[in-house]
């Protein structure tokens, strides 16, 4: 091979290597919640401060272990006490007019979801599909299996017969599908949300405002300040407390029940038991 010729395939691969590079930057850019490198000496949280943030804006908070496991508990138990009104611990879509298209829109929901998951009602095959119980120790209303890859998948697609979580109940042997969960990342707008599964039919939930105890205080801490019930709702007072404040915690969610037999069942906050 001559100079020339070696020298051309050398800037070729060069070439391919860096639009590799760039593309590979470009799809991690245009993932929700993903964060760039943090420089040294800067702490996580103050490199991901932008202007101004808000509900919608701000960045995933990087939990540690400890307090995702207390932080994700926090947000279950919430769920279980949750009332159709948005409050400092809970943001909730706005109801909109209910038109013939969302209606549609909404049925088609429910059929692609029902054919999705049917052959979940043996939960053993959603554990064989990478579905995880959420504490499967902890005694709840309904139990969360959920599948992160599918979650992840739902950032950049919506497809209705592939939810984030399957939504079971504890039963003397085993467990009972009776819904799903759907996710979008925290910056997601009304109208994207909107686009997903029609706010007329259906109420998104954000859970806001985690103050988490000190890590020493944990186990004993006074979850009457702390945690997604607690009276903490602010940096401020979670500063004061020597805690830690997440302003938004994992993405907006909503739950549907597609072996109900009235839309008001099917798209509700909680399961009819």
């Amino acid at each position: 091979m001559s100079a020339r010729s070696t020298l051309i395939h050398l800037v070729t691969r060069a070439s391919i290597g860096l639009g590799a590079l760039f593309l590979v930057g470009v799809l991690l850019a245009a993932i929700p919640n993903h964060h760039a490198p943090v420089s040294p000496g800067v702490s996580a949280d103050a490199a991901q401060q932008g202007p101004s943030p808000d509900a919608n804006s701000m960045p995933e908070m990087a939990l540690d272990p400890d307090e995702a496991k207390a932080g994700e508990h926090a947000a279950m138990n919430e769920m279980a006490h949750m009332h159709h009104e948005t409050s400092k611990h809970l943001r909730m879509t706005a109801g909109r007019p209910q038109s013939p298209e969302d209606q549609q829109r909404a049925s088609e929901i429910v059929a692609q979801l029902r054919a999705g998951i049917e052959k979940y009602k043996d939960y053993h095959v959603a554990l064989n599909d990478g579905f995880q119980i959420f504490h499967p120790e902890i005694r709840q209303p309904e139990y969360h299996f959920t599948n992160y890859t599918n979650g992840f998948l739902e950032a950049f697609a919506f497809d209705p017969g592939r939810p984030t979580s399957l939504l079971y109940k504890k039963t003397p042997t085993g467990y009972e599908l009776v819904g799903a969960m759907y996710t979008m990342p925290k910056r997601a707008t009304e109208e994207q949300l909107d686009e997903r599964v029609p706010l007329s039919v259906a109420t998104w939930h954000l859970h806001t405002n985690l103050c988490m105890p000190p890590r020493e205080q944990r186990r004993h801490a006074d979850y009457t300040k702390f945690g997604l019930r607690g009276s903490i709702t602010t940096q401020a007072a979670c500063d004061a407390a020597g805690g830690h404040f997440f302003p938004v915690i994992f993405g907006w969610m909503v739950h549907v029940y597609p072996y109900e037999d009235t839309s008001a069942k099917i798209f509700a906050m909680h399961h009819a038991n």
